[in-house]
């Protein structure tokens, strides 16, 4: 397999993924501006959307859409842990997660980062991450993880989204809940090799 990235884009969730199921797998640094590859191929042809992170895989097919690859890597390696079994209710409720994730924290935040923006959308944005933040403050204090007492693809995800903090103006430290988590998983070996991997340690 090979996944194509940027450095922290939201790429680094499955990428800590595949670090955390040892599954085998080369990366390939992505210049979104550009849409070149670091070896000079045109990522346009490869993912079509223009945006990482994107899984080729040994069958030369390719998988695109975070929540979607996270779960398929889970898959691969089932004793890993990181995704409940199909068609149980865990599943679903990670899948709850995920779509939290990606429609109430990436969208969000990730519009911050845009330069057409101007300062009163960004306040708006920032109202919305405040809320959600304030969401899961409350359900970290009773929860190691956001499915409970086991990380999973989920906890990938949503610690890469409260990395973009730092960058966009949303203090995560305002959050003790939130940021005791983030400082959990960050800790952990695999996520930590994946950072430095990504050239973010």
């Amino acid at each position: 397999m090979k996944l194509y990235y940027s450095p922290g884009a939201c790429s680094l969730s499955p990428h800590i993924v595949l670090n955390e199921t040892g599954q085998k797998f080369e990366i390939e640094q992505v210049d979104l501006g550009t849409k070149k590859t670091k070896s000079g191929a045109d990522f346009l042809k490869i993912n079509p959307k223009g945006y990482v992170p994107a899984l080729v895989l040994d069958s030369g097919e390719v998988l695109t859409e975070g929540p979607a690859i996270v779960q398929y890597l889970a898959d691969q390696k089932p004793g890993s842990g990181l995704a409940p079994e199909n068609g149980t209710l865990a599943r679903y409720k990670l899948q709850e997660w995920l779509n939290f994730i990606t429609s109430e924290m990436h969208k969000s935040m990730g519009a911050l980062f845009s330069k057409e923006l101007d300062d009163k959308g960004k306040d708006v944005m920032r109202g919305l991450v405040a809320r959600r933040l304030a969401y899961l403050d409350q359900h970290l204090a009773k929860n190691d993880y956001v499915m409970g007492k086991d990380f999973t693809v989920a906890d990938a995800y949503l610690f890469t989204v409260l990395g973009w903090g730092q960058y966009v103006g949303v203090d995560i430290g305002k959050y003790a809940n939130v940021s005791a988590y983030a400082a959990r998983i960050g800790a952990r070996p695999k996520v930590a090799a994946t950072l430095k991997a990504e050239g973010l340690a």
